[in-house]
């Protein structure tokens, strides 16, 4: 589905240190065009071989699921052949699937309509969907007849038969923002169902976190500094019981004319952004809306998404390009507040 852009993980809980009865088991692979990983603590009476073979096993089943369920670059996927229909009747879908719908619904609307499942005709039309790089970038005639398929409120869902209407049949919907969080919120709820109390999860860059790490201190995360290539910490953040998601438009992006196209899209204006703001982070209860979040503030920008996490109360960290070429950090209340706590 998507890259991941901008968190990765640092474990800081080394050997020394660490409380010799708990040790740290990992567990991952490729999902969605990306990787996962699943970092779990295990101490006295851990888990036999065969239990541990059992999780790895179960994580991999749901990640294949959703992906079946949610990818756009798989055309037997759900969702893929949601998109394909022009029908305006009732498409019924997968739970896991419904769920993702409401959340992008719900998600749209506490953004301002910043995080739009709708695109995917738009993220075709600049180059960074299934289809591949579009040669020219789409010209206004071609924007406008996009644009008027976009927009959730082209969208009905009907909870109790759990189908989705198109409005329009040129709708299309990309869940790329929402799945990979769902995923991790996902991964959660397996792993609580089998009594494991400490993890870190990675889901394409979208991380969730229970409880704390080996030497029974929060779990350490790093916040990038945005750059094209290779790796560099613009902070830590200690993490524990609350998912951790970033947006940036400084990994997945191409040329055309001489031009930095990004592949974050303003449903405002059907075009890559174009302000200053080179990423932001969120934190949240749910990996979902931390994932979605990110997004949608990514798209206001520096002033307006800080505006909005300041209404939302949400703990974010917004890395905005200056004029020499560096970067500045700006964080919101609720975060200054989580790191004095």
């Amino acid at each position: 589905m998507r890259i991941a852009i901008a968190v990765s993980l640092i474990v800081l809980a080394a050997c020394r240190g660490s409380d010799d009865a708990r040790r740290t088991t990992e567990f991952g692979g490729p999902t969605m065009g990306t990787t996962w990983s699943v970092k779990v603590v295990i101490g006295p009476g851990a888990p036999s071989g065969e239990e541990r073979t059992a999780i790895d096993g179960a994580i991999r089943d749901l990640l294949a699921r959703v992906n079946a369920l949610m990818s756009t670059w798989d055309p037997e996927s759900e969702l893929s052949r949601f998109n394909r229909s022009d029908s305006l009747e009732p498409f019924p879908v997968a739970p896991e699937t419904f769920e993702v719908f409401r959340w992008a619904v719900e998600l749209a609307a506490e953004t301002d309509g910043a995080l739009d499942v709708t695109l995917a005709p738009l993220v075709d039309a600049w180059g960074f969907g299934p289809t591949g790089s579009a040669i020219t970038p789409p010209d206004e005639e071609m924007l406008a007849q996009l644009r008027d398929a976009t927009g959730v409120r082209h969208l009905e869902l009907d909870p109790g038969g759990r189908w989705v209407r198109k409005r329009r049949p040129r709708v299309r919907c990309d869940f790329s923002a929402l799945a990979p969080g769902y995923a991790a919120d996902r991964i959660v709820a397996l792993l609580a169902e089998r009594g494991i109390t400490d993890f870190l999860i990675d889901v394409g860059g979208e991380l969730v976190a229970r409880g704390h790490n080996e030497t029974s201190s929060p779990w350490q995360v790093a916040i990038e500094r945005p750059q094209a290539e290779g790796r560099a910490v613009a902070r830590l953040v200690p993490l524990v019981d609350a998912a951790i998601a970033t947006s940036g438009d400084y990994r997945n992006y191409r040329e055309a004319n001489g031009e930095r196209l990004t592949h974050i899209l303003d449903p405002a204006t059907g075009r890559p952004i174009r302000h200053a703001l080179a990423s932001v982070t969120v934190i949240d209860a749910l990996g979902v809306r931390a994932d979605a979040l990110a997004t949608g503030l990514m798209v206001l920008g520096p002033e307006k998404g800080m505006a909005l996490a300041e209404r939302l109360d949400l703990p974010a960290v917004f890395i905005v390009r200056v004029p020499d070429g560096g970067f500045v950090q700006r964080t919101s209340p609720s975060f200054d507040a989580l790191m004095r706590n």
